[in-house]
């Protein structure tokens, strides 16, 4: 597993008061995928597909679920996306009967992994009579190509998009007034949001609550070096200093509050993570609510307190988490 301060793709910049990525050194990653499901959608809006023997239309998506995401390492741009698509098409035959005919293309794995001329096209039909079968057999020859034609400007146009402002400048070429222009920043208004989850766990109360507060429990879930004082006004380091804070509230077994924050964040700004615990009867329910997570930054944040949190616990005790959103 990747660690906070010792590889984390995501929550690692070398600490510097602008937070710049110098040399393009560190892993740094945009999120694509909100702008992936709107491109896709575009690009499957009543499009024709042209042929002599019927008129054939794919008329939109029907489902569009996976992710996309942009990444620098090194001043090596990567890109990661993984789809599962499903498309409406319509048409009728010409000199036929008339009748509009129905169907779906599913594109069940689009991914980097894969050449477009290798992807996996499905044609479906909604009534299968004679001159259904004929456009499916239509769809299948000449549709499918349309299909990989649209994919491949989602492909071409993602790595446009996301290319830009990827590979900044090297350190010797990061203007000094920077560094000023960030000073003066500090103090100024930050637009933040608010995180809710609410997590199951197969564990009692004072197991959960244990593992946040006990310094060789946390230890054992971060798997790096720990600073951890868990009494009101106490202060924490995680994952090398990238996570640090203090806490401000703590009932044994109910309630973790603190003051958290991530090391990139504008200085001296920091969330308040209320975790608030409730024994079931056959599991523990953890309510997380995070105020003040600076907006740009809420995704990544959400990602990575599954990742490193609620994913790291399950696997190091064994609690086996259900998570969802509130």
């Amino acid at each position: 597993m990747a660690k906070w301060g010792e590889g984390d793709p995501r929550w690692i910049v070398e600490e510097r008061p602008d937070a710049t990525n110098v040399n393009n050194w560190h892993w740094t990653e945009k999120n694509a995928s909100p702008w992936s499901q709107e491109r896709i959608k575009e690009l499957f809006n009543d499009i024709p597909v042209k042929n002599d023997e019927a008129q054939l239309f794919i008329k939109g998506v029907e489902k569009c679920e996976g992710e996309a995401c942009a990444n620098n390492r090194k001043g090596k741009l990567i890109f990661f996306y993984e789809w599962d698509i499903t498309l409406k098409w319509s048409g009728k035959l010409n000199g036929g009967s008339g009748l509009d005919h129905k169907g779906t293309i599913k594109v069940p794995n689009l991914s980097e992994e894969n050449e477009m001329s290798d992807l996996d096209i499905q044609i479906s039909l909604t009534d299968p009579d004679d001159e259904g079968q004929k456009l499916k057999q239509i769809m299948y020859k000449q549709g499918r190509e349309v299909v990989r034609e649209q994919l491949s400007k989602y492909v071409a146009s993602l790595k446009q998009e996301f290319s830009k402002g990827m590979i900044l400048p090297k350190k010797d070429e990061v203007k000094a007034d920077i560094v000023a222009e960030v000073k003066k920043s500090v103090g100024l208004k930050i637009d933040t949001t608010t995180l809710n989850q609410i997590l199951r766990f197969q564990c009692t109360a004072e197991e959960f609550y244990n593992a946040m507060t006990r310094i060789e429990m946390v230890t054992a879930f971060t798997r790096g070096h720990v600073k951890l004082d868990p009494v009101k006004g106490g202060k924490f380091e995680l994952f090398g200093g990238n996570i640090s804070g203090k806490f401000e509230e703590l009932v044994p077994n109910k309630k973790i509050v603190k003051l958290w924050r991530y090391k990139q964040w504008p200085e001296g700004h920091h969330s308040t993570v209320t975790l608030t615990i409730d024994q079931k009867s056959d599991h523990t329910e953890v309510v997380l609510h995070q105020a003040g997570v600076p907006t740009g930054e809420a995704d990544v944040t959400k990602m990575n307190w599954d990742r490193y949190y609620w994913d790291a616990v399950k696997q190091a005790f064994g609690f086996g988490a259900f998570l969802g959103d509130l």
